[in-house]
């Protein structure tokens, strides 16, 4: 029954009334990439392109029941985890997502603070995540603040990005894409560091104020891109160029830091 080659992200985050970040922005970037998103909301944010005013916590029991009935009823063939917000609901999805095949790619974002400066994870679920969730994923997508919360080290050359993707590597994930958008540069350069290998992926700087949700929406793409069988690095690059163009074509809206277009291909 159903259709087999449409594939299944589960996306396990938190929802942006904006619509620019979390669960809308996922949601949009697994349908950009024709596969089917199931979600399970983790928290529910009062949110613009300027700021995030309250976040209202979902219980970890509605949390887990959301992944169960999916994993149960529709199943999955990759899972985004975005916005966690607190230890009881980490400790609920580490949990859920070991009941799912080991086929199953996990990526994890680990959003620790909103684009305009909000913190969305406590302390006590930063340690948990950094001890029971990274070891259950495929990939790990911080930018550069998360890496250093979760480090700390400093980061401010390609080479730091090198030592840092390291040492979370070292945590147990399979892979790391360390995102350097925030580094002082002409250039936007990501480092990819697996057991195997370390490759970088550059590309121009897009001056822009609409960049709200940017990597949800790339841990998204790859997330899509290996549901439909991509290899990790072409997942990668596939995501990468989604999202320049995300941004290049964005409408503008808001008075803040804008969203993306998440679907430029009908602009």
């Amino acid at each position: 029954m159903g259709d087999e080659n449409l594939k299944r992200v589960l996306i396990i985050s938190g929802s942006d009334s904006g619509g620019g970040a979390g669960m809308q922005a996922d949601i949009k970037a697994v349908s950009a990439f024709g596969a089917y998103a199931a979600s399970a909301v983790t928290a529910v944010t009062v949110q613009d392109t300027k700021a995030v005013y309250d976040i209202h916590r979902i219980p970890p029991d509605i949390v887990r029941g959301q992944i169960k009935c999916v994993i149960d009823d529709i199943g999955v063939d990759a899972i985004k985890i975005g916005m966690l917000h607190n230890a009881d609901v980490v400790a609920a999805v580490a949990q859920e997502i070991d009941r799912v095949s080991e086929s199953v790619h996990v990526v994890l974002d680990p959003v620790t603070i909103a684009t305009a400066g909000t913190s969305l994870l406590d302390t006590n679920a930063m340690a948990l995540l950094k001890a029971e969730l990274v070891l259950r994923t495929t990939l790990l997508t911080p930018n550069l603040t998360e890496a250093r919360l979760l480090t700390g080290l400093e980061i401010e050359t390609v080479d730091d990005m090198k030592r840092a993707a390291e040492t979370l590597l070292s945590l147990g994930t399979e892979a790391v894409l360390l995102k350097g958008g925030h580094l002082a540069s002409d250039d936007v350069t990501d480092v990819l560091m697996t057991l195997d290998q370390v490759q970088t992926f550059t590309s121009p700087r897009i001056e822009s104020r609409n960049t709200h949700g940017t990597g949800c929406t790339l841990g998204s793409a790859i997330a899509a891109c290996l549901a439909r069988g991509d290899d990790l690095v072409e997942a990668i690059e596939k995501a990468r160029v989604y999202v320049q163009e995300a941004i290049r074509t964005a409408p503008d809206l808001g008075q803040g830091q804008g969203p993306l277009n998440h679907f430029p291909q009908v602009a």
